[in-house]
């Protein structure tokens, strides 16, 4: 049985994790970001980890530390600053990269993320995966000589991957094969129940991984109406807003597994990002809502 003690704080089990960006909200600080998080009932707060570790660099760890927990927010994950497919700067950027992910792990956030195209116009499918592997491999024996879990992300939409000559990767099960033979054993997913639906994932396909597996999760709904192979990438609303994206069963087999990481909205909405613009607190509320609604929707504390 998972233990879902203090869902939202500091205990056992998946929490709500403010990303201010993705729901339209632009140029808040680190401790702009941690109080309106505080404000609105986030649990936790994506935050760029540069900008965590000037702070860190120049007033010190603890004092880092006391601006999460001062308000009672939690590091809630941080993406990896990695051009890790370009070969002029991949190894600048892993060598830089060294005391970010230390500085991840003090915070008690051990894991990272990044994310892999459906395609491209170069390289034919087994090509381009010789051609990620590659590139992958010392980023995530970089992380790992730190602690730290990479969660790559999927992307889906039958009308992104139109794009590209080549098709790639764009199903869990094959993101989740790719980390695999990267052999160092830190690198999962982030899940996202968009790129799920769209890649005509099924509710039973969370039952073939394992909490390892998922460092991040992101959750949203898809307009009514709309064919799955026409969903556009840009256009998501926040979850349950249509229920046309079954997140409450898929959230409920997440907490299954006993994942325990921070669960995000990521609606790249129109709606929401012009209402950020003049009203920032308004916007983080109602998406905070949104969550929690799809948590007492999949039978957990909300």
């Amino acid at each position: 049985m998972v233990d879902k003690r203090s869902r939202e704080g500091q205990g056992h089990g998946m929490y709500v994790s403010l990303m201010t960006g993705a729901i339209g909200i632009k140029d808040f600080s680190l401790e702009e970001s941690i109080a309106l998080a505080a404000d609105t009932g986030f649990a936790g707060v994506w935050f760029d980890i540069r900008s965590a570790k000037a702070i860190a660099d120049e007033q010190g760890v603890d004092h880092l530390k006391e601006l999460f927990s001062a308000r009672g927010v939690r590091p809630g994950g941080w993406g990896a600053p990695v051009r890790w497919q370009d070969d002029a700067q991949r190894d600048a950027d892993l060598e830089a990269l060294k005391p970010l992910a230390e500085l991840g792990v003090e915070l008690g956030n051990p894991f990272t993320t990044t994310g892999i195209m459906p395609g491209n116009n170069e390289r034919p499918y087994e090509e381009q995966y010789a051609f990620i592997l590659e590139r992958l491999r010392p980023f995530a024996e970089t992380l790992k000589a730190s602690g730290v879990r990479l969660g790559i992300e999927f992307i889906a939409p039958k009308t992104i991957r139109n794009r590209f000559t080549h098709e790639f990767i764009y199903s869990m099960k094959d993101m989740l094969q790719l980390g695999r033979d990267v052999g160092t054993g830190n690198v999962g997913v982030l899940f996202d129940v968009w790129h799920h639906y769209t890649a005509h994932g099924t509710i039973d396909d969370l039952d073939t991984i394992t909490r390892d597996d998922v460092q991040v999760v992101h959750v949203n709904d898809a307009p009514a109406g709309i064919e799955i192979d026409e969903q556009i990438d840009s256009a998501r609303l926040l979850p349950m807003e249509s229920g046309v994206i079954d997140a409450p069963a898929m959230i409920a087999r997440l907490d299954r597994l006993g994942f325990n990481g921070p669960v995000i909205a990521e609606p790249f909405n129109d709606r929401l990002n012009t209402l950020a613009e003049t009203d920032p607190v308004a916007a983080a509320q109602e998406t905070s809502d949104s969550i929690r609604k799809l948590f007492k929707a999949a039978g957990l504390p909300a």
